[in-house]
Formats: structure tokens, C-alpha cells, sequence
């Protein structure tokens, strides 16, 4: 076990012992952040977790963990703020310091990742209407995404495998895109620092929980859900491009998702989006005669989710499209099956497996070639609450992709949270 991992270790096993005797503390830390006015249907409620997660990786770096070493310490404050004004109003906001919201080597800085309103007319919930910056309404993943809930420590592969796709340069052909995907550079030939460079640029289907800005409709009626949303920037989307004063609305993304509960054991759901993927850094890249509504990202997907007793299932597909004008449809499947396992009301494992398979395009000489490296990965967790208010998790991730020479990855991670 290397430096790092150790440090982290000896932190979990005093940041445990702290926690179990400061339980009772933390039981009134959370009444004492509850105010609640108008005979309780005026309702403030702040909370947050304290995550510290620890990672030891190979290079280049897999997923959306960017950094040139082999290890990583990725420390992280979650606040959220919820306000319930009356039956009919609710606000919400999510602030954030870490490293960033993907896992790197960089100083600790702030953000203000979801901020929203909702109103809810009816008290059935047929229909709620939201304005502000909040996860997309695509899958099932993203209400689950937060450290608590989610049983593994990284997000599924649809949503952090990095494409051949750039948002900020429009493709010219077959060859650019399989260049920026490393398809063609001889495993070994490219430094860790040209591979992180590299990777910045390129983009998945889903950027993670795609906490992008706009309006959304939603509601339950009888055993069917609906939802809709108007948002300022495409699923694969970067961080950068989330908040409305950095993108605005002249290039928007249409989302929505439709599903049915038959009964409390089963959900099923159908997603789709489309909207320009690229951002207005590649504005002077695109040939006459095209436009920025011309390069899209179209993604359709289905997802299922079940319990029963002691286990949990969830399973998700995408079916995406980038288009690109002049060289063709770059498509992709996506996909993972998930399972959960309560062994005891303390003690879960989890067990995940994910692949990601790319199309052809033209290569311009009657040929054709695949455009990004095919990739699976399989994920294995074991998680342990040691109270109501922390939780320690372990992961070992294994992978195998096209643009490492076909060799495997190995990840491990850890992760210790402290919810309040």
C-alpha cells in the first residue's frame, strides 16, 4: 500500500472512531439546522456531507479523474440548502468546495452547483414546474449520483467515458477524430502529461449529473411518470458550459423522460435528448455553409431499476449520435448493469458492469474506421455505515480499452463520508 493510501487509512479509522461518539452530537447539529416558521409550513433545512476519497490509478487516468500521478487525495464539502415555503413552493441549492467537479490535481475552489425553484400546484404532484441550474431528467442515475446513495464511489461508464468527441473544435474528418481519441498513437508513445492534456478536451455522452441551467416539467400520474426540459447546453456538456451567465439559451437542449411504476418492486423509464454539442470555442472551426445547430448530439435511452428484500437492480442504455457535418454519424452504445446487496441493515456490496462500443465512419477512400476506443470495465464495491451519519466505501474497478494497446486497467478507490 503506497503513502497516500495509508494516510488515508489511518484518517478513516480516527475519522470513524470520532464520528460513532460524536453521533449524538451530530443527531442535534441537524435539529439545530432545521428552522421552521408559520406553523411549520415555512421550512429551512441546511445540511451537507464531508467526503474524502483517495484513489489509486493507472495512466493514463480513466473516466473523469484528471491527474498525472498514480495516486489522488480528492477532499470535498457538499452543502445543500432546501426551503419549503408553504405546500405549494420549494428552493433548493447545492454548494460545493473541492478540487473541482471532477476528481484533480488542483486548488480548492467553490461552486454553486444547483440552484432552482419549484412549484407544485397540485398537491397530487400531477405537475411541478423548476427554473434554475439542477441534473438533467435523463436515466435513472442522476437522482441517486450523490455520495450517500450511490453505492460505488465513481458514476457509471455512460457517464464519464471520454469520447473522440471536442466541443471545442469542430471534426474534419474520420482521421481528427480518431487522433483526438488516441486511437492512432502507438501505446506508450504519448506522455502522461500530453494524455492529460489530451483528455481535457474530449467529452462523454453524459458529463456526469449534467447540472446544466434552464426549465423543467414534471409530475406522477396514477403508475406513469413524465418529465421535460429546456436546458442551456447538451448532456455532454462540460462544467464549464452549466451556468447560464457562461452559456446561454441561442443553442439549446431538448430532454425528456417518460417512465412507469407497474408496482413498488419495478421502474421503467424512456429517455431522450437532442442539442448542439459544441460550445463557442469552435465557432471559427466550422466550414461554410454549416452552423452550430448542425453539429448535435442526439441520445436515446432506456432504464430499469428493482428492489426486492435485500437486493437492488439498475440498468441503463444509450443509444447516442454526434453529428458531424462532411464525415458522418459518430454513434455509440452504452450501457451498465447494476446490482446491490444489503447484507446486514450496516454492510453492502455492489457489483457493476459496464461496456461502451463505438460505430464507423467514412474514412474518405471507400473505407471505413472506428471513430473511439471500445471499452468495458467492470466495478466491484463494498460499503459499511458505521452510523446514521458515516460511511466508508471501498472500490475496485478493472477495465480493458482499445487506446491502451488492449492492456487492463486497475483502479482503486476509497471513500469516507460524513453526512449532517
Amino acid at each position: 500500500m503506497n503513502e497516500p493510501a495509508l494516510r488515508f487509512a489511518a484518517l478513516v479509522i480516527a475519522g470513524a472512531s470520532v464520528a460513532s461518539a460524536a453521533d449524538d452530537w451530530l443527531d442535534k447539529l441537524d435539529d439545530a439546522l432545521t428552522v421552521s416558521a408559520a406553523n411549520d409550513s415555512v421550512r429551512l433545512r441546511l445540511s451537507g456531507t464531508i467526503d474524502l476519497e483517495a484513489y489509486a490509478l493507472p495512466q493514463p487516468s480513466p473516466g473523469l479523474l484528471f491527474t498525472e500521478r498514480y495516486s489522488l487525495f480528492n477532499p470535498r464539502l457538499t452543502l445543500f440548502l432546501d426551503e419549503q415555503l408553504g405546500p405549494h413552493v420549494y428552493a433548493f441549492a447545492q454548494v460545493r468546495v473541492d478540487q473541482g467537479f471532477d476528481p484533480g490535481s488542483r486548488d480548492a475552489r467553490l461552486a454553486l452547483d444547483e440552484y432552482a425553484i419549484r412549484f407544485t400546484p397540485w398537491d397530487d404532484g400531477r405537475f411541478n414546474l423548476q427554473i434554475g441550474k439542477f441534473a438533467t431528467v435523463v436515466g435513472n442515475w442522476a437522482p441517486r449520483h450523490g455520495s450517500w446513495e450511490n453505492p460505488f464511489i465513481t458514476a457509471p461508464l455512460p457517464y464519464e467515458n471520454l469520447t473522440g468527441i471536442w466541443d471545442s473544435s469542430a471534426a474534419d474528418s474520420v482521421g481528427t477524430v480518431r487522433g483526438w481519441a488516441g486511437l492512432d498513437a502507438p501505446a506508450g508513445s504519448v506522455s502522461r502529461t500530453d494524455a492529460l492534456a489530451g483528455k481535457r478536451l474530449r467529452n462523454p455522452v453524459i458529463w456526469g449529473s449534467s447540472y446544466t441551467s434552464g426549465v423543467a416539467a414534471f409530475g406522477k400520474i396514477g403508475k406513469f411518470e413524465y418529465a421535460a426540459e429546456f436546458k442551456n447546453a447538451s448532456l455532454s456538456s462540460r462544467p464549464e458550459s452549466w451556468d447560464a451567465t457562461a452559456v446561454q439559451w441561442q443553442h439549446p437542449t431538448v430532454s425528456g423522460r417518460i417512465g412507469v411504476r407497474p408496482n413498488v418492486n419495478w421502474r421503467l423509464g424512456a429517455s431522450a435528448s437532442v442539442g448542439p454539442y459544441l460550445d463557442k470555442r469552435a465557432v471559427d472551426t466550422i466550414p461554410p455553409g454549416s452552423r452550430m445547430g448542425d453539429y448535435r448530439e442526439i441520445v436515446v435511452g432506456q432504464d430499469v431499476s428493482f428492489a426486492w428484500h435485500h437486493w437492488q437492480l439498475w440498468a441503463e442504455v444509450f443509444e447516442s449520435r454526434f453529428e458531424i457535418p462532411g464525415v458522418g454519424n459518430a454513434d455509440s452504445l452504452a450501457y451498465y448493469l447494476e446490482a446491490k446487496y444489503k447484507f446486514t441493515a450496516q454492510l453492502f456490496g455492489a457489483v457493476r458492469w459496464n461496456q461502451h462500443v463505438f460505430s464507423t465512419l467514412p474514412d474518405g477512400n471507400g473505407g471505413r474506421e472506428v471513430w473511439s476506443g471500445d471499452i468495458w470495465r467492470s466495478d466491484f464495491a463494498l460499503g459499511y455505515r458505521f452510523t446514521a451519519h458515516t460511511q466508508l466505501k471501498l472500490q475496485y474497478s478493472l477495465d480493458r480499452h482499445a487506446t491502451d494497446g488492449g492492456g487492463f486497467g486497475h483502479t482503486f478507490a476509497a471513500q469516507f463520508t460524513i453526512r449532517f
